[in-house]
């Protein structure tokens, strides 16, 4: 090969680089999703419910400014915070910046997830965020009325410490609470673990984990490899109908310095979720 095909091709591999890091970079950007969900059971006036998971404890700007105003800006009634918020690496201070916001705004109501189990400190971060206000879920279920409508808001401890069954029971608790007039919401960890979900007939039911299989594959909405899910994971990103009627919702989460591989096709994302 002389060398000027051998210029040409390493001119190529530059240009692919670039795409490809560009493309990344673009990918950390946060973006909002919106969903819509007729689910409410009486004349309420409709529920905005933003939903955060996967913080990771990932930096968005001076105390975390640029998180809280994207959330602000929602002007959501509740927020749901389904699990991995803290981190088993990084630093506790941008979730409790973020938490400590929050709670002073709306409601807001927390579950764990398996990385706040692989730190060590789960019962520890429990207690910091019912300290500052934050209802800590754990096999628990409390009714909340937004706007005229009531909502059993349930959840439940990330299995990565428990029993199957310690962690059925936990739902089974919460569930046993809730009202069938009643919009019924399971805050969960974990999207895969629908042959559970489907024996309770919870209205709502909310998840991140997967972090959209960090590589989402666009049109199929897949990811390459998800946690718990493997190759050409199918609970990754927004709403899906289970067997039993229930819809899910999984975020994407916020996870962006905290994992070792880039997001692609894979924007961080808060969920915005309108109950009408």
């Amino acid at each position: 090969m002389d060398g000027k095909n051998k210029s040409k091709i390493r001119r190529v591999l530059a240009a692919i680089l670039a795409v490809l890091v560009l493309w990344s970079a673009w990918s950390w950007v946060p973006v909002t999703e919106r969903i819509t969900l007729e689910l409410l059971k009486d004349s309420g006036k409709g529920v905005r419910i933003v939903l955060i998971t996967d913080l990771h404890s990932c930096f968005y700007g001076k105390d975390q400014g640029w998180l809280i105003r994207r959330i602000d800006k929602e002007q959501p009634d509740l927020i749901l915070l389904g699990g991995d918020i803290f981190d088993d690496i990084i630093g506790d201070e941008n979730a409790k910046i973020l938490a400590e916001d929050l709670v002073k705004k709306y409601p807001c109501y927390y579950v764990t997830g398996n990385h706040e189990y692989w730190s060590n400190r789960a019962d520890e971060m429990k207690r910091y965020m019912d300290s500052v206000g934050v209802h800590v879920l754990a096999g628990d279920c409390e009714t909340i009325t937004v706007n005229g409508s009531a909502l059993d808001i349930c959840g439940i401890d990330d299995p990565d410490e428990l029993t199957m069954k310690q962690w059925e029971d936990q739902i089974g608790r919460a569930f046993a609470e809730t009202d069938p007039s009643h919009v019924r919401i399971l805050i969960t960890h974990r999207p895969e673990k629908t042959d559970i979900y489907e024996k309770y007939d919870f209205d709502l039911i909310v998840a991140g984990h997967a972090h959209a299989g960090q590589i989402r594959i666009p049109f199929i909405n897949k990811g390459v490899f998800a946690p718990d899910q493997g190759f050409l994971a199918g609970y990754v990103n927004g709403a899906y109908t289970l067997a039993n009627g229930s819809t899910m919702v999984v975020s994407r989460g916020l996870a962006r310095e905290s994992t070792p591989a880039p997001r692609f096709f894979n924007h961080p994302e808060i969920v915005t979720i309108d109950l009408k």
